[in-house]
């Protein structure tokens, strides 16, 4: 799995409604769609179901909707920005992100 931007990272949106936000990544979709907590939210009306395993209750609630990756960069934390990813290859073998702007290793 050589993705730029997995599950748990900080990212930031960088077009948009929620322009400027950060967030953590729920989940990374194969289509190239990311879940990110907090971001794009939308109020869905969903009807009761007491089927469901737990109940649902009927009403208005409010979800995330996933994005579009393109829409998102990954928070460097030292530089204090948005900042691009790249892929080095270690000594020992072992594929690593690190970020474009100060070659600092995130995976390491």
């Amino acid at each position: 799995m050589s993705s730029k931007i997995r599950k748990g990272d900080q990212v930031v949106v960088l077009s948009g409604r929620d322009k400027g936000r950060q967030g953590q990544v729920l989940k990374v979709f194969g289509d190239g769609r990311v879940l990110v907590e907090n971001v794009n939210k939308v109020k869905k009306h969903q009807r009761p179901n007491p089927q469901a395993n737990p109940p649902v209750t009927g009403g208005i609630i409010e979800k995330e909707m996933p994005l579009p990756v393109s829409k998102v960069a990954i928070w460097n934390p030292g530089a204090k920005r948005a900042d691009r990813i790249g892929f080095k290859t270690l000594a020992d073998g072992r594929k690593v992100r690190y970020f474009k702007s100060n070659g600092e290793m995130l995976d390491a």
